[in-house]
């Protein structure tokens, strides 16, 4: 899901919020989308307490109050919003905190999961993924509601926390269509966690109807490579390895960062084993000549649907394998009940230029809406130390997004 596995975690120019048009299409679009600005403007603009202790935020700030809960009680239908999702990164290393957010008037409780990571000198950050809920903002300016309740966490937050970073549900609908930047005193994070654009299938739609909207080369795709003799199963939780294997390979020819394969191990675990609500992972291979050619991880999770992380082999890519796995994926997703599907990171305009440019056209083949999130934002508690925060995030994003593409490209060529 997080394709930034380095889990580190400007401000905007304008003070309207802009708020009209968001919509959270994981669950249904609920509203028509207003423009915004372009991604690439938005994107360079700029300790605990007991449980049942509920803090309300400073005076003037909109009327809310958090009522600290367990974390495995998480009750999210966001997976990661979900005690399972807690339950998960503190196997990894974070500390998870749950709260439910009273808002008199806005439909009861609303769940809320927040991560902290211990940082170098006893510095730590705060991390909400996919949250708030609801899914829609406040009718008010989003803003003013992310920073009321960053105030009223901040009480329950480490002493030395830096700053909380946000990566909200809702966004703006349509290819062109992106949200505005939040406004002071938030400020656009280096790095985005989540991928904040993304294309999400209504899987309450029939198998006819969906093969209807995909773009006609990849219905010509999905068929070929059943022609070719593709096939596609599902592979038992003890063949990560050889999925691994891919995924490696994958990384090394896209200049993409990975998690140790421990991790992956760990989720699957963790979903084979967690008391409360977990996602059922689905482990799928696609093979051709006999040979493994690709392989996806997906979770259902409720009504909705990710595909997680994919792999492909540099080898037999013309027997379109992962056209096959992708839409095996998407039926298993739809036969087990899920209403959505998120594929799960794209780049944000159509553009031949840009280094994922074939991952945008794998991925927008398959129909489905086009969602742009507004990415990761940052609430900052002390400036200072989130200014030098920032600072080195930005060499490691160079180092990331720059330096190990170029790398890969150059490997390309060469080979």
């Amino acid at each position: 899901m997080a394709k930034n596995p380095s889990g580190s975690p400007d401000t905007g120019p304008g003070r309207d919020c802009g708020q009209s048009g968001f919509s959270d299409t994981s669950a249904g679009a609920t509203k028509k989308p207003t423009p915004g600005p372009g991604r690439d403007g938005l994107r360079n603009s700029g300790s605990g307490v007991s449980a049942g202790t509920a803090r309300k935020p400073a005076p003037g700030s909109p009327d809310l109050a958090l009522l600290p809960i367990e974390a495995m009680a998480a009750d999210s239908s966001h997976l990661l919003q979900s005690g399972f999702w807690a339950a998960f990164k503190e196997s990894s290393g974070w500390r998870a905190l749950a709260f439910r957010v009273r808002r008199p008037g806005f439909g009861g409780d609303a769940p809320l999961l927040v991560l902290v990571r211990p940082l170098a000198a006893g510095f730590s950050l705060a991390y909400v993924p996919h949250g708030p809920e609801p899914g829609e903002p406040p009718p008010d300016c989003p803003c003013s509601y992310l920073e009321a309740l960053s105030r009223a966490l901040k009480p329950h937050l480490p002493r030395r926390c830096l700053f909380i970073r946000y990566d909200v549900p809702w966004g703006t609908e349509g290819a062109d269509n992106f949200p505005p930047p939040f406004c002071p005193p938030f400020r656009k994070a280096r790095l985005d966690i989540q991928p904040p654009d993304t294309v999400v299938l209504d899987l309450g739609k029939s198998e006819e109807a969906l093969l209807a909207e995909m773009k006609p080369k990849t219905r010509y795709n999905i068929r070929l490579a059943e022609k070719k003799g593709v096939r596609v199963y599902p592979a038992p939780p003890s063949s990560l390895p050889r999925w691994y294997g891919l995924y490696r390979e994958t990384a090394a020819r896209d200049g993409i960062s990975l998690h140790r394969e421990e991790y992956y191990r760990s989720l699957f675990d963790m979903a084979a084993t967690h008391p409360g609500p977990r996602p059922r992972l689905h482990l799928l291979f696609a093979e051709a000549e006999g040979r493994l050619v690709a392989g996806v991880i997906v979770a259902v999770f409720g009504i909705r649907a990710y595909y997680l992380y994919g792999a492909a082999s540099n080898e037999l890519r013309n027997y379109m394998a992962s056209y096959a796995l992708q839409w095996s994926a998407i039926r298993l997703a739809r036969e087990e009940g899920a209403r959505s599907y998120d594929l799960f990171g794209i780049p944000p305009r159509d553009d031949p230029d840009h280094a994922m440019y074939g991952l945008y056209r794998f991925k927008t083949g398959f129909g489905g809406t086009i969602l742009h999130r507004p990415g990761s934002w940052d609430y900052p508690l002390r400036p200072l130390c989130h200014r030098a925060y920032r600072g080195a995030e930005a060499l490691r994003v160079w180092y990331h997004k720059s330096f190990r593409k170029r790398r890969a490209a150059r490997g390309r060529g060469g080979s």
